[in-house]
């Protein structure tokens, strides 16, 4: 795959998503696997996810230690576990490797080989063909989707999570480092459903106060007969408009589903809100894509 074509440009204007094979090799697609081992041997489960809990008060305490090591972990690399992976003294009860939900939020910054797969000059020639002048790096996730209980991702626009003004300027890069099937969870779209804006948004709330996000607005109902499958072969991208619906089912398979995915933001003449849980820091501004 060397560039888009127009007819490529103009399917995903038209359709908010677009499904391009061959981004990357399939060695690529393993050195970063292997890569993502070599991370998870060497990871210090956070302190949350160790305690043990007895009353309703420290239940509380432990959905905060949570919510707080989600909200700043924009400029880190943190680690989030499946559900029921661990025992009451915070040991595993699942392989370490198959406890993980997701890997984020900023592998594109710190890991040399993901940051090589980001700012690739394949990755910057789409940018450059979608038009983007000066795209940013906002966040990168590893995301597993573990064979029998990797969990659904109900419907949703990214750009509830990650608005702008105008909307239309965020759209998500997403590399399956596997095939991802109808069978272990691949992406559903609601096509052009990217025109109608956004009916939700994530936001946080004023400091000092609990919960450190709310949501404004609520999530439309959509008809499941709307919904298209997008399945992808391993080396293969999606791309995906800021607000087009999209969702994925749970893997019922015994095949993970491994995926390498981060967001882009056209930076000219765009308005990052400050009320996004995601906020640049000192440490890490939103690195350009282009350099």
């Amino acid at each position: 795959m060397d560039v888009l074509t127009d007819q490529d440009v103009q399917t995903y204007r038209d359709e908010g998503y677009l499904v391009l094979d061959g981004l990357l090799s399939p060695e690529e697609c393993d050195a970063l696997r292997d890569r993502m081992s070599e991370i998870i041997e060497r990871m210090d489960v956070p302190e949350h996810c160790r305690t043990q809990f007895s009353t309703d008060h420290d239940e509380q305490l432990k959905i905060q230690g949570n919510a707080d090591y989600f909200i700043t972990s924009g400029d880190k690399i943190r680690f989030f576990f499946e559900k029921g992976v661990f025992d009451d003294k915070g040991e595993f009860i699942v392989p370490r490797e198959q406890s993980l939900n997701k890997i984020g939020h900023a592998l594109h910054a710190y890991e040399p080989l993901f940051k090589a797969v980001t700012h690739s000059p394949k990755v910057q020639n789409l940018a450059k063909k979608l038009g983007l002048i000066n795209p940013v790096l906002l966040q990168s996730m590893y995301i597993f989707k573990q064979p029998g209980i990797g969990g659904e991702v109900t419907s949703h626009q990214d750009a509830t999570f990650l608005y702008t003004q105008p909307l239309g300027r965020v759209m998500g890069v997403w590399i399956a480092l596997e095939d991802a099937t109808l069978e272990n969870g691949c992406l559903w779209f609601i096509p052009g459903s990217h025109k109608d804006g956004i009916t939700r948004r994530m936001v946080r709330t004023p400091k000092g106060t609990f919960p450190l996000t709310d949501f404004i607005g609520r999530e439309k109902n959509y008809d499941d007969k709307l919904f298209v499958p997008a399945p992808v072969k391993k080396g293969g991208v999606v791309l995906i408009h800021g607000e087009v619906v999209h969702r994925s089912a749970a893997n019922t398979s015994d095949a993970s589903r491994h995926v390498y995915t981060f967001h882009i933001m056209e930076s000219q003449n765009t308005v990052w809100s400050p009320e996004n849980w995601l906020q640049p820091t000192e440490e890490l501004p939103f690195p350009s894509l282009y350099n």
